[in-house]
């Protein structure tokens, strides 16, 4: 690891604090990361993902660990979008998130959009865990290149197990040196594209129906599509960041517990 780079991780644990709310006995962060307690809806705690300095830049290793026990509610936002940098150390940075999520609790994981700038190189890695009769709204977002740049090199994977077993483990590469990312077999012109995943017990009887969601090539498309298990995924491109979101939310209301 250069000496330019950083290693820096955070940790978040909610726990059910037996008067029908969500308290957050661990709360802890290391610079660029900075958690912030903010206002939440009734029985649910409500945490704010600061950057504290730039990052990601080159060699940077940054990690994100949630745990959300049993019976808890978790909300985990951010202030601003992250955005990926080239820096003086050559080799790629990392981002990690991991998740757990436990028997009746509840986590949206709702970060703000990934920019992928020019010249930068991030790998960044979601896992998560969820017990049987946990609920998840996970979505991740990614921006490749700021207005009239070309993007960095972007490689993303989520994996997400249930009850132990595989239900969703989906990788994609952008950028330079990842044959056929901009063709019109992936991304074509668009240049946002993100995911929105929700997990809910209900859904194993009650399964959504495969949706195709969006105007078209120019405003940005979305398929809306359940899994084999308890969950739906929605996963959109669009032209930027605001069609895609605009996406993403068309998919969450349609999706809604």
């Amino acid at each position: 690891m250069s000496p330019t780079s950083v290693r820096a991780a955070a940790r978040i644990t909610a726990a059910a604090d037996g008067r029908g709310g969500t308290a957050l006995p661990v709360l802890d962060s290391e610079a660029p990361l900075a958690l912030r307690r903010v206002r939440a809806q009734r029985g649910e705690a409500a945490v704010c993902v600061i950057g504290a300095m730039s990052a990601p830049l080159g060699g940077d290793r940054l990690r994100i660990d949630a745990t959300v026990e049993p019976g808890a509610a978790l909300r985990v936002t951010a202030a601003a979008a992250t955005v990926a940098l080239p820096g003086r150390d050559p080799a790629s940075a990392s981002y990690d998130v991991g998740l757990t999520v436990g028997e009746e609790a509840v986590l949206r994981w709702l970060p703000e959009p990934l920019i992928s700038a020019r010249g930068s190189d991030l790998r960044m890695t979601t896992r998560v865990e969820l017990a049987p009769s946990a609920r998840l709204v996970l979505r991740e977002e990614q921006v490749l290149g700021r207005t009239g740049e070309v993007p960095g090199r972007l490689a993303t994977r989520i994996t997400v197990r249930r009850d132990g077993r595989p239900l969703l483990d989906q990788e994609t590469a952008y950028g330079p040196g990842v044959p056929g990312w901009d063709g019109p077999a992936v991304l074509g012109d668009h240049r946002a594209v993100g995911q929105l995943l929700i997990v809910a017990p209900e859904f194993e009887d009650r399964p959504r129906e495969a949706r195709v969601l969006g105007g078209g090539a120019e405003t940005g498309e979305a398929v809306l599509a359940p899994l084999a298990g308890p969950a739906v995924l929605a996963t959109a491109v669009a032209p930027d960041a605001l069609g895609l979101r605009r996406l993403l939310e068309e998919a969450w209301k349609l999706s809604a517990w």
